[in-house]
Parts: C-alpha cells; structure tokens; sequence
C-alpha cells in the first residue's frame, strides 16, 4: 500500500474548520481534490501531518493557533481609498463588510485577496490575513489514493 512521503501526488478529500467548528473548505460530498506536496498548495504543518499515513486512511489533526496559517499580522489590515479601488477595479462595484476582493499583484501574474472589514464614505478598511490566521484548526483528511 502506498503511503505518504515528500513529493507523494495524492487523490484526498479535507476539511478545514477554525475552533468555532465551522468548515472553511470542505471537499467531503464534492469532487476530491488533487494536489502535490511540497508545492504550496497545503501549509507545511498540514503536509506534515500527511507523511507516513496510508492511501484508503482517514485522520483528524489538531494544528495550534497560528500553526496552518500563522499568526494575524496587523499590517496586514491596511485602509485602501475608494478612489485607488475606481481606478484599479470595478468603480461599480458595492463592497459591503464581509465582501472578498480580489487584488492583482503589481506584476499581474497573480492576485491576492482581502476582506472588506469597514467601509466609509472615501475609503475601505480590508484584512489581508488569512481567514485562519491566528486560530487553531482542525484538519480532516481521507486519503484516495496516494502515487
């Protein structure tokens, strides 16, 4: 039987929850996900909870606060002008508290997102953080298949 090691190509199905039990990604009764470790498509601590288990297993991990995703950095909560947003974006867009915006990176290959987190007559507050940084999480695996 096929057991996770680093570089393994694996066939799984995860689910990410924060302490409040509520999943952030769930992939159970959906489409498995497929992926390669050692890649960046998992957080390090989570790859290494997968090392040594079996193709056809399925395990639950505890990761501490800060572990999966570290910790919350406050520089990463900046206030962005309504007038950079027009420029750059959707000048129509309606961005409430809670919204996810998409942000490209200065080279264009890429994009990162933010959290609306307040919005004011001239200017948006958004969080840059992870949604899981700074919080414990709990990491469900069941493994398809593992090459």
């Amino acid at each position: 039987m096929n057991c996770v090691e680093p570089g393994s190509f694996l066939t799984l199905h995860y689910r990410l929850s924060g302490p409040d039990g509520i999943a952030f990604i769930d992939t159970f009764g959906a489409q498995p996900a497929t992926l390669s470790l050692g890649t960046g498509e998992l957080a390090p601590a989570m790859e290494a909870r997968l090392l040594g288990l079996a193709a056809g297993s399925r395990a639950a991990f505890e990761l501490a606060v800060g572990e999966a995703f570290g910790q919350r950095n406050p520089q990463l909560v900046q206030r962005v002008r309504k007038a950079v947003l027009d420029e750059h974006g959707d000048a129509d867009a309606d961005y409430q508290v809670g919204d996810v915006v998409r942000f490209p990176t200065p080279d264009g290959r890429a994009s990162f997102a933010g959290i609306v987190r307040e919005v004011a007559a001239d200017a948006f507050v958004f969080d840059f953080n992870h949604p899981l940084a700074g919080r414990s999480v709990t990491f469900e695996v069941e493994l398809i298949g593992v090459l």
